[in-house]
C-alpha cells in the first residue's frame, strides 16, 4: 500500500450531522469539476457525487444516467439519447428521485432540464449542459449544478484505495474494480438466455456492485426496476426488489452481488416470473440451486465474482 498525504481544502458547514465537522481534504489524483451554480458542496452532497461518478463510469461510451438518495442507487437506465435514459431511470423510483442527486454521462438537455426543473433535485452532476438548460435552471435555488471536467472514464482510475479509521486500526483496501472475467462467466443452466438477456444481465451487474450488501436488482431493457440492498440475507434482497418491481419483473433479469445460497431465492424469482439470474456462484449448494432453475425454466449465469459492500 502508498502512503497517503491530504492537503485541507476547505472546512465543511457540518458533516453528516448539523454537530459533526467535517472538512474537505485534496490528494494527488481529484476529479477536475466545478459548481456552476448554487451553495458549495455539502460533506452528504460530496458522497453521493462519488457514488454516482463511479457508477455512471460503468458506463462512459453510451448515454446512462444514475440517481442516488442517501448514497442508495435508486435508478439507473442506458437509453439511445440522455432524455430516454433520464425517463427510465426516474421511473424505477420516482419517489425516491426527489431531493435526491442525478447524474448524467452526456451532456443535460433542455427537455431534460425541463422535467428535473419541475421537481425538487438537489444536485445535477454531467460532463456539460446546454446553454438553455443553464439559463433555465439558474433561478432553482435548490439546486446545485456540477459540471464534470474530467472524463468519466478515468474516474474508476483515480479510486484505487478505500480507507476507514477505526478504534482498531486504519483500514485500507483496493477499491473494487472488477470486471466480467470471460473464463468465469459461465451459463450454468440447461436454459439458455437470450442474447438481450445477457445484455441485460450485464447491466444488472454493473450497477448491482455499487449497491450496499446485501443487494439484489431487477432490471430490465437496460433499465432498473427494483432495488434493494443493505438487507440482511441474500433471499430477503430478493424479495424486497421483486416486491418492488412488481409486475414489471416478468421476463427480466435478477442480479445479487452475493453468492445465492438459499432455494428461497429461487422460488421468490419464480413467482416474480424472472427470465435470468447472474450471481456470482460458488456455494456448496449450487447443484441443487441449478437444479432449481432449471425445473421452471430460469437460466442462470454464475460470474464468479463477489461484489460485498459494505
Amino acid at each position: 500500500m502508498r502512503e497517503f498525504k491530504f492537503d485541507e481544502i476547505k472546512e465543511l458547514r457540518y458533516g453528516e450531522n448539523p454537530h459533526q465537522r467535517a472538512s474537505l481534504y485534496s490528494y494527488e489524483e481529484m476529479a477536475d469539476y466545478e459548481v456552476l451554480f448554487g451553495k458549495e458542496l455539502s460533506y452528504d452532497n460530496i458522497l453521493n457525487l462519488n457514488e454516482i461518478a463511479r457508477i455512471l463510469s460503468e458506463f462512459f461510451d453510451v448515454s446512462a444516467v444514475a440517481i442516488m438518495k442517501h448514497m442508495a442507487c435508486c435508478g439507473v437506465a442506458l437509453g439511445r439519447h440522455i432524455e430516454e435514459a433520464y425517463n427510465k431511470a426516474f421511473d424505477c423510483d420516482p419517489v425516491s428521485a426527489f431531493y435526491g442527486t442525478i447524474g448524467f454521462s452526456k451532456p443535460v438537455d433542455f427537455e431534460t432540464a425541463k422535467h428535473i426543473n419541475s421537481m425538487g433535485v438537489k444536485v445535477l452532476l454531467a460532463p456539460d449542459f446546454h446553454p438553455k438548460a443553464i439559463e433555465l435552471m439558474k433561478d432553482n435555488q435548490s439546486l446545485k449544478l456540477v459540471k464534470l471536467h474530467t472524463p468519466l472514464k478515468d474516474i474508476r482510475k483515480m479510486c484505487m484505495e478505500e480507507i476507514k479509521i477505526t478504534p482498531f486500526g486504519v483500514l485500507i483496501q483496493d477499491a473494487n474494480d472488477s470486471d466480467l472475467d470471460k473464463d468465469l462467466f459461465k451459463v450454468v443452466t440447461k436454459t439458455k438466455p437470450t442474447t438481450e438477456q445477457i445484455e441485460d444481465a450485464i447491466f444488472a451487474w454493473k450497477v448491482v456492485k455499487h449497491a450496499h450488501t446485501d443487494a439484489a436488482l431487477v432490471a430490465k431493457d437496460f433499465a432498473t426496476l427494483g432495488i434493494a440492498q443493505s438487507q440482511t440475507n441474500s433471499a430477503s434482497a430478493i424479495e424486497a426488489a421483486l416486491n418492488f418491481a412488481c409486475d414489471g419483473s416478468k421476463n427480466a433479469v435478477l442480479a445479487t452481488d452475493g453468492i445465492i445460497y438459499s432455494q428461497d431465492a429461487v422460488y421468490a424469482a419464480v413467482q416474480g416470473r424472472i427470465s435470468l439470474i447472474i450471481q456470482p456462484g460458488g456455494s456448496h449448494k449450487d447443484k441443487e440451486i441449478i437444479e432449481l432453475a432449471d425445473r421452471y425454466n430460469i437460466a442462470m449465469i454464475m460470474t464468479g465474482i463477489r461484489n460485498h459492500k459494505y
